[in-house]
């Protein structure tokens, strides 16, 4: 694997120590490798939260049909050794070519619309666990927590805590607040201390809020997670989130889902009607560029266009492991775009992770 660490050094779980740089399969020397997308289980939070999780907003369960809970049931039965095995999330890894796991919580475990208390609960047992994990393994995880934003103070207090103690660089949130928009006024104290801390957000929706035409087929994840990112990103965007915050840094799941490859309608209706520029003077184009997405895309032409239109910079592998939507080759899947320069397929694969989250990859200036 590649030798990295992170910095600044901080208590916890967030500093990495040295790892011996290696060739990978064949001998072939590859470059260092970060998986912005990948999810772990927290038992712990789950026992806690107990009877009050039945009532967290989960339209992924809301909006299916019987036929997609039974399969989502048996997904998550086999999926839950690598969800909670250290060993086996680190064997997938190495057959996987990923050097370092950026380790978000599994979807459900938001718990959003939990009473505030129980959610701050939550979340801290959520980022216990993840920072039991990345101290054991310092050289192949970091951490992105979680935060109870239906109460944005709570929220605010636990991004600190996992900033300072944990030495968290990222926060993982969904893309509402059980139903609500992010742009909403009162969770701005939260996007301006991520702002302030260098935080990296990664966005990640958990189904389609409002998906009652998407039960069959599984469409509440398949159409619907990029049609959630899609909206959530459009809210922040003309709802001025972004332009009061030029500095967050926000990674969109799922290539940034539907909007990246079709914004230009959007800086259409901005020209063309007032209702559309009450709150942004600029192309609202102007806003998604300054944001991030992941390579979840499964086409080397969607890839390709995201790297054309926003620049390498602001491409990163992701995953979605261990999840049955997931890349099966994500590095692979890189490599072999046909239309991408060798300098873009590194910063993409690892470098611009690395830089997001402050880990020192060797060999870099």
């Amino acid at each position: 694997m590649m030798l990295y660490s992170c910095h600044p050094a901080a208590p916890g779980s967030g500093a990495a120590p040295a790892r011996a740089s290696k060739s990978s399969r064949g001998g072939r020397k590859r470059n260092f490798t970060a998986d912005i997308h990948c999810h772990v289980y927290i038992p712990a939070a789950d026992q806690m939260v107990g009877e009050a999780a039945q009532t967290n907003w989960d339209a992924m369960h809301t909006f299916a049909n019987q036929a997609t809970r039974d399969y989502n049931r048996r997904q998550m039965a086999e999926i839950r050794v690598p969800l909670t095995s250290v060993a086996r999330r680190l064997s997938d890894m190495e057959q996987a070519g990923i050097d370092v796991q950026a380790l978000s919580p599994s979807p459900p475990q938001y718990y959003y619309s939990t009473p505030p208390e129980v959610g701050r609960q939550a979340a801290r047992l959520v980022n216990e666990g993840i920072a039991e994990i990345v101290a054991g393994h310092p050289d192949r995880f970091v951490g992105l927590g979680t935060v109870p934003l239906q109460d944005p103070g709570y929220a605010v207090k636990e991004l600190e805590y996992m900033f300072k103690e944990f030495g968290f660089r990222g926060v993982e949130i969904s893309t509402n607040v059980a139903g609500e928009e992010l742009s909403h006024a009162k969770y701005r104290r939260f996007f301006a201390k991520a702002e302030e801390l260098g935080m990296l957000i990664f966005l990640h929706p958990n189904g389609f809020s409002d998906g009652r035409r998407l039960t069959d087929h599984y469409f509440i994840n398949v159409i619907g997670n990029p049609l959630e990112s899609t909206i959530a990103v459009s809210h922040l965007i003309f709802d001025g989130v972004l332009a009061d915050y030029p500095t967050l840094k926000i990674c969109v799941a799922h290539g940034g889902g539907y909007l990246p490859a079709y914004a230009a309608r959007m800086d259409h209706a901005h020209a063309a009607r007032e209702d559309c520029r009450r709150v942004i003077s600029q192309a609202p184009s102007s806003y998604l560029k300054k944001l991030y997405f992941d390579t979840v895309v499964f086409s080397h032409a969607q890839l390709e266009y995201l790297v054309a239109q926003y620049g390498s910079e602001h491409i990163l592998l992701g995953t979605d492991y261990p999840f049955d939507m997931a890349m099966t080759d994500p590095v692979g899947f890189i490599e072999s775009a046909p239309n991408l320069k060798k300098a873009e397929k590194a910063a993409i694969e690892g470098g611009n992770a690395a830089r997001l989250l402050g880990l020192r990859v060797p060999g870099a200036k």
